[in-house]
């Protein structure tokens, strides 16, 4: 008889075992909080590793190629766009990130008076829904046009088309979970109003408002492209990766990596932000997570 030898599984396998497994249930989203995370960390340390003054103008130096002093080459005014697009990279995630936010608590808000006062949702919900008959874009166009340009500005016009869209979200939750059980015995014992929404309505609404938030900081960070590319919102001497995109589309037949790198760099993140989305939805919703 022959005794087979069995080697000890090793601690540290043992302790990344779990870490593995919960990779390969969720790809999209460690892929996208990979992609993300770089591309936060390269905006937080923009100061330490760009190679020049964003702002900075080198007349002699223009339309330079890819090298290594010019890393993504230089732009038509000589400027290093290497430097640009990673400070870029600070307005754009700081617009994405302040619309998400902004237009998630205003939207969550409504949403729960909407949904638990049927005449407040009966002028809410027409306000919203003229709202949405506006395009985002175009309303945050003409936002921008009558204010002073600004980031504060550009985050608050692309908010506002958002809000609905959270607003609807919100009002679909709040207008199941308010017909629960539990919920109709906590208003039968005198709950109050604010009381019920906190303790019972608003714990329903996380999940699916976290999902949403994700992709509207997204699509922020997209609209704050298109406004900067037309020369909308935000100043020129700030540099965005729109603004960068926008210098270079004169020239892209004679030097395409002015607008390949900032472009590079803008789909990276939106894709990365919608590949987090889709993974929280996949781990929050416990009927996707049991077929996964």
């Amino acid at each position: 008889m022959t005794l087979a030898f069995v080697a000890p599984s090793s601690p540290l396998r043992r302790r990344l075992a779990p870490i593995l497994r919960w990779t390969r249930r969720y790809p999209a989203f460690v892929v996208g909080s990979l992609v993300f995370s770089a591309v936060v960390l390269a905006s937080i340390f923009a100061p330490l590793i760009a190679t020049h003054d964003p702002v900075a103008i080198y007349p002699t130096e223009r339309l330079r190629p890819p090298s290594d002093t010019w890393l993504f080459g230089s732009d038509p005014f000589g400027r290093d766009v290497y430097s640009r697009v990673i400070w870029g990279g600070r307005v754009s995630l700081a617009v994405g990130v302040g619309v998400a936010v902004l237009a998630t608590v205003l939207g969550l808000l409504i949403g729960l008076i909407a949904g638990f006062s049927r005449a407040a949702d009966a002028v809410l919900m027409r306000i919203m829904d003229g709202v949405m008959a506006i395009p985002g874009i175009l309303l945050a166009i003409a936002l921008v046009a009558v204010t002073r340009p600004s980031v504060g500005t550009v985050v608050v016009a692309i908010a506002i088309p958002e809000i609905p869209r959270v607003v609807r979200l919100v009002r679909s939750v709040v207008l199941s979970a308010r017909e629960l059980p539990y919920v109709d015995a906590a208003r039968s014992t005198g709950t109050r109003f604010p009381m019920l929404l906190a303790r019972h309505v608003l714990p329903n609404t996380i999940a699916p408002l976290v999902v949403q938030a994700s992709f509207v900081c997204a699509s922020a960070i997209l609209s704050e492209a298109y406004l900067s590319f037309l020369g909308l919102g935000i100043p020129p001497t700030i540099p965005t990766w729109g603004s960068v995109i926008s210098e270079g589309r004169n020239v892209v037949q004679m030097a395409f990596w002015v607008v390949l790198c900032p472009s590079v760099f803008l789909g990276a993140t939106v894709l990365s932000i919608n590949l987090i989305g889709d993974g929280l939805r996949d781990m929050l919703d416990p009927r996707l997570s049991r077929s996964i």
